[in-house]
């Protein structure tokens, strides 16, 4: 009995009396893999829960901590041909629960945000909008209240105004007005949602005030505060990281200035790893997680959406270049989903069949680390990517 067979476009379909033995659905394809003399069977289903859309590369800040010091991608806006190519691929992806309006640039910059996002609300799915706040004004907080937004994440890297300004650029006073007003529209409105999330990017420099943040959050009713180690593209950076291969103190001993236990009161504190470990877990791929750039490319992932370069944890500087895996002008977000190298890489990344580079003994010298590449195994490679770590971590 032939059990598989392989069609015109190279994908291999199993015998029907095969899969129902096993209660597989009979359409269900697979793309075939040999990996040290074994076949693997990767299916190929549009089962994408998560979607990221990058509106627009541009912002009104330049902080500190951000990836545009250092990129060579343009400063440019997701066009209505792109964003309509994206709305018309939904109807492909059953199993999208959530859409994403955040990336490394402002989504409230674009000037039809609010019409991409009620073009994702009438059909009925989630949406985070991530935001620096300081364009979070009256009207447009009252408008993502009632588009139905049902989470909002707020980026404050600083209790104080002086330590907000040197990061970012900008006046604290504006961001807390906005929260203010944006709460004031939720009681005006009579909704509970957005749920407010705080976004705290962690540096030397404000580790202190984090205590003093967890107080602001509670007062501004937030459910979340999410932490997050910085991914230093700049020297400067890289002289404010906490983390490193080893525990440092103070966080050999659990030196936070708060504990995370402490704020369960209010809502959830979510702390980041700060070190090296064993295990290793990409939240994109675990959540089936896709990320649209403004152009219209797919990345699997926020690390790689980009072409930038950064300070690995060795301290060496590592050039990132962009990885898609198709265009929505030219294939829906489904197909993309379900390409060979697409369900191939999230086979890869969830079993992490990469090498381990900060173990390795012959990391020192080792080209290979100056590039998003690997000794063995898929490229570009996640060997040494900070967010499989969860020592940086985002929406």
């Amino acid at each position: 009995m032939t059990l598989a067979k392989t069609d015109s476009a190279g994908r291999l379909v199993l015998d029907d009396a095969f899969l129902n033995r096993r209660h597989i659905p009979p359409a269900a394809e697979y793309w075939l893999d040999e990996r040290d003399g074994d076949l693997i069977l990767h299916p190929r289903r549009p089962d994408a829960r998560k979607l990221y859309i990058e509106a627009t590369t541009g912002c009104n800040l330049q902080c500190r901590t951000c990836i545009r010091n250092v990129w060579s991608d343009p400063i440019a806006q997701m066009t209505r041909e792109t964003f309509d190519q994206i709305v018309a691929g939904l109807a492909d992806l059953p199993r999208i629960e959530r859409v994403i309006f955040t990336s490394f640039g402002e989504p409230l910059s674009h000037p039809h945000i609010l019409e991409m996002i009620a073009a994702i609300r009438q059909r009925d799915l989630a949406v985070t909008v991530g935001t620096n706040g300081l364009l979070l004004k009256p009207e447009m907080a009252r408008e993502l209240v009632r588009l139905g937004v049902d989470r909002l994440v707020v980026s404050v890297d600083g209790a104080k105004p002086e330590t907000y300004a040197d990061i970012r650029g900008a006046q604290l006073s504006t961001v807390l007005d906005n929260i203010h007003a944006f709460n004031e529209a939720k009681r005006q409105l009579g909704s509970l949602t957005p749920a407010l999330g705080i976004e705290f990017v962690v540096l030397k420099s404000n580790i202190g005030e984090l205590g003093d943040l967890t107080g602001l959050a509670s007062h501004w009713n937030a459910a979340r505060v999410l932490v997050s180690n910085v991914l230093p593209y700049t020297t400067d950076m890289r002289d404010e990281i906490l983390y490193g291969y080893e525990p440092r103190q103070p966080f050999k001993a659990g030196g936070w200035p708060v504990k995370a236990d402490a704020w369960v009161m209010w809502g959830t504190l979510e702390l980041p790893r700060m070190h090296w470990g064993a295990e290793r877990r990409c939240r994109f791929v675990q959540d089936r997680s896709m990320v649209v750039g403004w152009d219209g490319g797919v990345a699997p992932c926020y690390a790689l959406s980009h072409n930038y370069s950064y300070f690995a944890i060795d301290g060496r500087q590592k050039q990132v270049a962009r990885y898609l895996l198709g265009n929505i002008g030219a294939q829906s977000l489904a197909e993309i989903w379900m390409t060979e190298n697409y369900v191939r890489f999230r086979s890869e990344v969830r079993g992490f069949h990469f090498p381990s580079c900060p173990d390795c003994d012959l990391r020192e010298t080792c080209d290979l680390r100056g590039r998003n590449e690997g000794c063995w195994g898929w490229n570009p490679s996640c060997a040494d990517c900070l967010w499989a770590q969860d020592i940086v971590r985002c929406p």
